[in-house]
């Protein structure tokens, strides 16, 4: 991220989302970028849940307010506010990491994700066993 808060969308990314795009604070403690589509799928999830209780309604809340449109520039920078870099642990001048989600894009402060999410990578990939066990015959 620069010091004016913007990050670099890798390629593969920028022609999914397109111009312009939706930016949340998501589970976890990460940033979620959507398309204008998906966001409005999840903003009328939200709209249906928020009747379900108390909880859910703060819930909705909180994704409605906290949420902006965000332009992607010709470069393919995303501007992102203060109050979404803290919420997210992200800092200026320091990296990022940006990844795919199936219907977003996340945003993550590197130890962030080794903390919340890199344990889960052994369950997907079977590296919890001995790397130095023999492998069965």
């Amino acid at each position: 991220m620069d010091v004016k808060g913007r990050v670099i969308l890798p390629a593969r990314y920028r022609s999914d989302l397109g111009p312009q795009a939706y930016l949340s604070q998501w589970k976890d403690g990460c940033l979620a970028l959507w398309t204008p589509e998906e966001f409005a799928k999840q903003s009328d999830e939200q709209e249906q849940r928020q009747e379900l209780g108390r909880k859910e309604r703060q819930l909705a809340r909180v994704f409605a307010s906290m949420a902006i449109a965000v332009d992607i520039d010709r470069q393919g920078r995303v501007a992102i506010p203060a109050y979404l870099r803290d919420f997210a642990h992200l800092e200026v001048e320091r990296p990022l990491l940006v990844t795919g989600a199936l219907n977003r894009v996340e945003l993550w402060n590197p130890a962030e994700w080794d903390r919340r999410v890199k344990p889960a990578e052994a369950q997907l990939t079977d590296e919890d066993s001995d790397p130095a066990a023999p492998e069965p015959s």
